[in-house]
């Protein structure tokens, strides 16, 4: 499953934007694989911290071969060595076992964040153990699919702003300023930013400042 965007958030953001308007026609439409899961998106966001991609990918499939399911059933059920066995750090496991613990008792209601806010369901998510903002804003766009977020604090939309914008350094007021300008689709907005990061159009270059020394 992906993403979902389509003309109505393209054109809105090209009648606002002449740069990001080029970029998406350049570019095309880009599939960004979602999960509608929230318990297994959780889960999966915080095995995902301070690894890369490829690490996050073997993890989960070890997890999802080991347990079968992925659910807080089954998370309990395993105890925290057997998970450590899978290539997760010891906190990491507190993490997903209070997590798991939580829902499994009700204390955390999953189908309520569903219908929540962007920033009530930021919040909701921040008050778990091992999530933080970043994550939360990761999880509202790539599982619940809502439609406009760009988060400040990843460093790769960093890079897509200055990417496409020639800025040296991306200030709060000026993410702000974009925030503004992409708003009501600012998620269709950060996937061609990614995009551009990861070397979608090859002349585009970082302007960020080379350290000296």
């Amino acid at each position: 499953m992906y993403f979902e965007y389509g003309e109505t958030e393209t054109s809105y953001l090209c009648s606002k934007d002449a740069r990001l308007k080029d970029v998406i026609e350049r570019i095309g439409h880009v599939d960004r694989n979602v999960d509608p899961d929230l318990f297994s998106s959780v889960v999966h966001h915080i095995i995902g911290q301070q690894i890369s991609t490829k690490a996050q990918a073997t993890i989960w499939l070890r997890i999802r071969n080991e347990l079968g399911v992925v659910n807080a059933e089954s998370i309990l059920d395993a105890v925290p060595e057997q998970l450590q066995s899978l290539g997760l750090s010891f906190r990491k496991v507190v993490y997903i076992r209070d997590f798991s613990r939580k829902v499994h008792s009700g204390e955390f209601d999953l189908e309520a964040v569903k219908t929540m806010s962007d920033e009530d369901a930021i919040q909701a998510l921040v008050a778990l153990r091992g999530i933080g903002v970043w994550t939360a804003e990761m999880i509202l766009l790539f599982c619940l699919q809502r439609p406009n977020i760009l988060s400040y604090d990843d460093l790769a939309i960093q890079r897509g702003l200055r990417m496409v914008y020639h800025h040296r350094n991306i200030t709060r007021k000026l993410f702000e300023k974009y925030r503004r300008r992409f708003s009501p689709y600012c998620s269709t907005a950060s996937i061609y930013l990614w995009a551009v990061s990861g070397g979608a159009i090859p002349e585009m270059k970082d302007f960020k400042p080379k350290k000296s020394g």
